[in-house]
């Protein structure tokens, strides 16, 4: 069960024919990658929320106690992507490092976060799009709005659709791939930047006083909706003060996930040991720089206190008199789903290639295309069942184990640095993670806490699919492993 994979052979495997990547990625394609899907419905959604819940002006800074949590776990990235260049990023690593039984925990973990992650971003940019059509007065009949627009039947086709296209954008080649995310992507960072420079003109100082305002109870929660923290320990967080800008790094942090998919295209980047690190870190320092701009922007041109919680950065131009700006905000936001949800479903089909090239999963779904060298089987396969469950399902309440996959998946990364520092000191590193062993631990210790502020139910759900996986290794995967044979 804890038999390790050499990263030798983690990188011989690479090269077999039949179950080789193609190598297209460059640094830039890597950062393109990493913005796209960074920066989504957290930059359009959030920063309301937050500033008018939790922490009023100084949302700003809860951006940048955010961006730090991310920033350890993404130095701890950087350094497994560039010693271990192979596709699967977490469950890859933990294989190398921690075991084959973590690794399958991991990896079952990614599915998870993955395939919920796309299905949530699909029903989230169908929303945006039925929102723009009503701006022309064209309607989606209602059975075809999805389960929660229609009193009866409901299907959302929109979501259901742009699941299959992107699966066939992905089929096609990586590539292609980059290139849609490239001119999506510049479309998504120029209406931000439009939203940062146009708001400038509408900022009033009086509306930063205070910029942290006095500190007051946050509602205690009941029950499994309690933070585990709260049920454990009896911490109350609080909104507002000092300590409800940590509050509210707990939840803006969420407006980071995806930097760590990045690491999941390694093995198809041209010079993983130099563009990972740049790709990985990269996309952070540009998405936080634009995240703390946004915050101190929207917040400047509308009391805190007044912000919109659905569509803040819309609705904050509209009430400046501006209702064009707010229209561009809805268009940007629905083109930038778009990114979000191609590269989430990119990194789910990487990290099931991988599993099933090591015989954890059925050795059919690692046989990648003739032409298009790209795992076109698990992607299809993926894919279909995301467009389904996007159409059908109405999943907002199991969007938080999407954040709870990532967060458990950033403790194994940074555990794993450790146990290859001490196991393997004579690998070459291209990147080196910094004050080893304090950073890695202090990731593991920000990356817990994170996960304790979640609803406890959320720990449930979380169980639940975690021991499912645990039995599914021990009927299949431990007897098919690839290891497992070569060793019988």
């Amino acid at each position: 069960m804890f038999r390790t994979k050499s990263v030798e052979q983690s990188i011989l495997d690479t090269e077999e024919p039949e179950h080789a990547l193609k190598k297209s990625l460059s640094a830039l394609d890597l950062t393109v990658f990493g913005v796209g899907v960074i920066i989504g419905t957290g930059i359009f959604v959030l920063t309301g929320k937050v500033a008018k819940e939790t922490a009023g002006p100084a949302t700003a800074l809860a951006f940048v106690a955010a961006a730090v949590v991310c920033a350890l776990a993404a130095l701890c990235y950087a350094e497994f992507a560039s010693t271990v260049p192979v596709a699967g990023s977490a469950y890859t690593f933990s294989y190398t490092s921690l075991g084959e039984l973590v690794a399958w925990i991991i990896g079952w973990d990614l599915v998870l976060e993955f395939a919920l992650g796309t299905a949530v971003v699909a029903v989230g940019w169908s929303g945006y799009v039925r929102s723009l059509m009503d701006n022309v007065d064209w309607t989606m009949p209602q059975a075809l709005s999805g389960p929660d627009a229609a009193e009866g039947f409901g299907f959302d086709l929109l979501a259901f659709a742009l699941v299959l296209v992107l699966t066939v954008i992905l089929v096609v080649g990586m590539k292609l791939s980059a290139r849609v995310t490239s001119v999506v992507v510049a479309i998504k960072v120029g209406v931000v930047l439009m939203v940062i420079v146009a708001g400038l003109f509408f900022i009033r100082a009086e509306n930063y006083k205070p910029f942290i305002p006095p500190a007051e109870p946050q509602p205690a929660g009941s029950g499994w909706d309690a933070p585990l923290v709260q049920l454990i320990f009896g911490y109350e967080p609080t909104n507002f003060g000092v300590m409800g800008i940590f509050t509210a790094a707990s939840i803006v942090f969420f407006a980071f996930l995806g930097f760590d998919v990045v690491a999941t295209a390694a093995e198809e980047t041209k010079l993983p040991q130099r563009d990972m690190p740049r790709g990985i870190l990269g996309s952070l320092i540009i998405c936080t720089v634009l995240y703390v701009a946004v915050s101190i922007v929207v917040t400047g041109m509308q009391h805190y206190s007044e912000l919109s919680v659905s569509a803040p950065l819309a609705d904050a131009f509209k009430a400046t008199g501006h209702p064009f700006y707010a229209g561009l905000i809805s268009f940007g936001a629905a083109v930038g789903l778009t990114t979000v949800c191609m590269i989430l479903l990119l990194g789910q089909t990487r990290v099931f290639f991988a599993m099933s090239r090591d015989g954890l999963l059925p050795r059919f779904f690692s046989r990648t295309h003739p032409r298009f060298r790209t795992p076109y089987r698990p992607t299809i396969l993926l894919g279909v069942l995301i467009a389904v469950i996007a159409g059908f399902t109405s999943i907002d309440e199991l969007a938080t184990l999407v954040n709870i996959g990532t967060l458990f998946a950033f403790v194994v990364v940074a555990l794993g640095v450790l146990v290859l520092r001490r196991t393997r000191p004579d690998l070459h590193r291209a990147f080196r993670t910094p004050w080893v062993p304090v950073l890695p631990a202090a990731s593991v210790a920000a990356s817990v806490w994170l996960m304790l502020n979640l609803p406890a139910e959320t720990w449930l759900r979380f169980g639940a699919w975690m021991a499912l996986g645990v039995v599914i290794y021990f009927v299949y995967g431990r007897s098919h492993s690839r290891m497992a044979r070569e060793g019988r």
